[in-house]
């Protein structure tokens, strides 16, 4: 009988992450919980379509005469390119002036309206602390949590409406370094102490 190959062991379900998640704006990993970050208002608002996360080093290899190719130990990080993006289905005026990367929201002399404007430049007090997306992860009691820090949406504002659906406003954030510690880049990953095993 021939043998199969899978990745697949006892372990596996233990080690799945589930489902899309929630995406918060400046979550305190030290005193917020999911609940009381809710409640807080700190949530984006709904999805639909989930998101993503990346974060991609540039890798830039040293070049030796005499060496054919890539040489271990000679390569360095120049930048990293961090992003999470999400596809929030709830359209609020936090939403819309997040979408827009710089904006200064007033009410109208009315006061019926609340009024959202575009800036031509960005103010420090435009980067968002950071954006965190909690997830569920199979066998853990603890969520999975990724946050990027001093983020901005850099893809703009599109919405689109039409007849029976709902408008998607994809939020793409970039995360940048703070000038008081360039030699961390702009994330981390938090993820769940494995419980003990038993005895």
């Amino acid at each position: 009988m021939n043998k199969s190959y899978s990745g697949f062991t006892d372990k596996t379900a233990e080690n799945l992450l589930l489902d899309a998640g929630a995406f918060f704006i400046n979550f305190d990993i030290e005193t917020d919980t999911f609940d009381t970050a809710v409640a807080a208002g700190k949530l984006i608002g709904a999805t639909r379509g989930g998101g993503q996360f990346e974060a991609k080093p540039e890798i830039r290899p040293i070049e030796i005469d005499g060496v054919k190719g890539k040489a271990k130990g000679l390569q360095v990080i120049d930048s990293w390119d961090v992003k999470m993006t999400a596809s929030v289905l709830e359209i609020t005026k936090e939403g819309l002036a997040r979408a827009l990367t710089a904006s200064e929201v007033t009410t109208s002399t009315n006061a019926k309206y609340e009024i959202i404007k575009a800036k031509n430049y960005i103010d420090l007090e435009d980067y968002i602390e950071n954006v965190t997306y909690i997830g569920k992860k199979s066998g853990a009691a603890e969520p999975v949590i990724i946050q990027i820090y001093n983020a901005i949406n850099t893809s703009g504002l599109s919405l689109q409406t039409k007849d029976k659906d709902e408008a998607v406003i994809s939020m793409e954030f970039e995360g940048h370094y703070d000038a008081a510690d360039l030699d961390s880049p702009p994330f981390a990953i938090f993820y769940p102490v494995a419980p003990p095993p038993l005895p």
